[in-house]
């Protein structure tokens, strides 16, 4: 063991290629033996290479980098992003960024909003005067009651994520399933953060309690990971434990994993219905999660649409009111909440589609997607990400819900003087900062403007990917749902997704699996890119294996020659 711990400790460490062993200072060197174990294996062939930033010139040896050093490896990387950046499309996430010159000053700061976004707090090192601003803005953007009252069932709560809208999807199901379980309201409790005794709550039939989870099979995986941590019981594995031979969809046939997705990637609300009636008959609350920009089609699930046919389902079975019995006795209350909840994940639209909507409404436009917001009295739980349509250097968010809705919080925070009612506790307070600097320089009039140009961007995209189908008389399989910024399309050489961060993902059409890219049409893209793709994508071999020569969109061969995409594109 020590002759191979010796062999490992010359393996070449940093930017000079060093010996592992040589590389201390002398207050790294423990009894003549370099503190702490020497490298397993070479890293450098270890892990993945990223040819712009050699593995050797970033590596950090117990001495550090001198200024030479750090310099060149420095330079390395801000090229490799900054090249990266200018051709990133691939992703909803805005690259037009534009904090660095007015808000630098605070990255030598530590802004931290643990706790309640509402309650004072001992740790007064945070942003929460502009947190509450930027919610408030949401709040109105969203139709929901404003300012925040928690005295008001019926205004909004919510609070500035440090993750992204995962986190968001996390919190909103972590809620429900709280909710739909019979546990204790916030507003039980005298004091906020209180938390008393827990009573099993009391309801009628044995699966009063048990709620179960129902998401389309377009919903981004984070959801996969929420019910696991938080143990909730989807329709899939209630079904296949408790009932394996009566799936409503295809009797005796296994449960589907997820709910079925129409060919534009929305929720099938037909078959949601379905799946809603076999478990709401049966006495289980119902969560349902929804999309509104789906990650890899951008597809918007029709809300209104799904929440009147949930509520009518969940009416016709006791599920649309019932009373909750806490504890027995006169310790024990009660209160009336639906047996259903209905969350939002909407990442991207949530933040994107309202403007579009003041666009359509102002003749920009055709046409928006649909209602998603707290104009529907039965939405309870919305998310968005902040980094996707503002667009910040990192992953943030809003979780907004009714404040009759929160759920006791596990405990007393008396170390931070305020409740902790959220779920990442310790807070990102810079992330308000950027949302607040990104609204207060960015009217309605601005970004439904923004929407427009995006919208229409998208729309020119996807034109021209049909026209060099056309011209290659091969299969694409080009495709753009209604009003989405997502424009998929084949998966084109490797080179090629890299150089333009395009995502890749298997889709099943007919029963065979294709593999698919998309392009998001952010607020950073332009058309110069656009045709910048669509030259590389012209040439010979762009796509490998090559399609079909001959064919089109349908699959059918081409019946006259085509015209070059510009001629095709005139009129």
């Amino acid at each position: 063991m020590v002759r191979e711990a010796e062999t490992h400790a010359d393996i070449p460490f940093g930017p000079e290629d060093t010996p592992w062993q040589k590389t201390f200072s002398s207050l790294g060197v423990v009894g003549g033996r370099p503190y702490g174990t020497p490298p397993s294996s070479d890293p450098r062939a270890a892990y993945l290479h990223v040819p712009e930033v050699p593995h050797y010139k970033v590596q950090l040896p117990p001495t550090g980098l001198d200024a030479q050093q750090y310099g060149e490896a420095e330079a390395l990387f801000r090229r490799h992003v900054d090249t990266q950046t200018r051709n990133f499309a691939g992703y909803q996430v805005t690259s037009d960024l534009d904090y660095e010159q007015r808000l630098g000053h605070y990255l030598n700061r530590h802004l931290n909003n643990v706790g309640d976004p509402y309650q004072s707090s001992s740790y007064t090192l945070n942003s929460k005067v502009l947190e509450r601003v930027v919610l408030d803005y949401f709040a109105s953007l969203w139709h929901a009651k404003w300012p925040h009252d928690p005295q008001d069932p019926e205004s909004y709560w919510g609070y500035v994520l440090t993750m992204g809208s995962s986190e968001g999807n996390l919190y909103g199901l972590w809620n429900a399933r709280d909710y739909l379980s019979g546990k204790p309201l916030r507003t039980h409790h005298r004091e906020p953060g209180q938390a008393g005794v827990e009573q099993a709550p009391q309801g009628d039939g044995p699966n009063a309690f048990h709620p179960v989870a129902f998401f389309s099979e377009d919903t981004h995986y984070s959801l996969t990971k929420a019910v696991r941590a938080l143990a909730i019981d989807t329709f899939h594995d209630l079904g296949s434990t408790r009932y394996p031979d009566d799936n409503p969809l295809a009797p005796g046939t296994p449960w589907p994993r997820k709910v079925p997705s129409t060919e534009d990637g929305a929720i099938d609300v037909e078959q949601l219905a379905v799946l809603v009636r076999f478990f709401a008959s049966r006495g289980y609350p119902i969560l349902v999660s929804l999309n509104y920009g789906s990650t890899f089609k951008g597809a918007y699930d029709d809300v209104e649409a799904v929440a009147r046919t949930v509520r009518a389902i969940c009416a016709a079975y006791g599920l649309d009111k019932r009373t909750v019995h806490q504890g027995r006795g006169e310790e024990g209350g009660q209160d009336e909440r639906s047996g259903f909840w209905l969350h939002v994940d909407g990442a991207l639209g949530a933040g994107y589609a309202p403007f579009l909507e003041m666009a359509r409404n102002a003749g920009m436009v055709e046409q928006a997607p649909p209602v998603f917001d707290f104009r529907l009295g039965d939405l309870h739980s919305l998310t968005m990400s902040g980094h996707k349509w503002m667009g910040t250097p990192w992953a943030c968010g809003v979780f907004m819900t009714r404040t009759g809705l929160q759920m006791a919080p596990p405990g007393a925070s008396e170390y931070i003087g305020a409740a902790d009612t959220t779920f990442a506790g310790s807070r990102n307070g810079f992330s308000s900062l950027l949302m607040w600097d990104y609204l207060a320089r960015h009217s309605y009039d601005d970004q439904a403007r923004l929407a427009a140009e995006c919208d229409h961007l998208a729309a020119y995209t996807h034109r021209q990917l049909l026209a060099l189908q056309e011209q290659l008389g091969h299969d694409l399989w080009v495709a753009r749902s209604p009003q989405s910024l997502s424009i998929r399309f084949r998966q084109p050489r490797a080179d090629i997704v890299r150089r333009y961060s395009l995502a890749s993902e298997s889709v099943h059409v007919d029963g065979t699996a294709r593999a698919y890219v998309h392009l998001y049409v952010m607020r950073h893209l332009t058309r110069e890119l656009v045709d910048e793709l669509l030259d590389e994508l012209r040439q010979p071999g762009a796509f490998t294996p090559a399609p079909p020569t001959g064919t089109t969109a349908g699959g059918a061969r081409a019946a006259r020659p085509v015209e070059p995409v510009a001629d095709a594109m005139a009129g």
